[in-house]
């Protein structure tokens, strides 16, 4: 009996991460300038599914200033977009 209950947890466990990982819908962007100062950064995006918007260059913030840092103008990034607090912002980077 213990074993299936550890099964069952098993799988929910797994189930729960093959699921949040599915939910989660990039976008494709260029970066074209980082203000690190600011704690922002332009990019010339795809579609934002989630946000139910087209293509366009825009200013994000970011939700961590680790982010900035790890970027350089011209690169190809996915990233996945919310409104936090009224401002567009980045919240993950793949």
């Amino acid at each position: 009996m213990k074993q299936i209950i550890k099964t069952g947890l098993s799988l929910l466990i797994a189930l729960t991460f093959a699921v949040s990982a599915w939910a989660t819908e990039y976008s494709q962007g260029v970066v074209r300038s980082i203000d690190a100062a600011a704690g922002k950064v332009t990019v010339a995006h795809g579609p934002l599914k989630n946000l139910d918007m087209p293509a366009m260059t825009m200013i994000f913030r970011v939700s961590e200033e680790a982010m900035l840092t790890n970027m350089s103008e011209g690169e190809e990034i996915e990233f996945v977009v919310e409104r936090r607090n009224g401002k567009l912002t980045i919240i993950e980077l793949n």
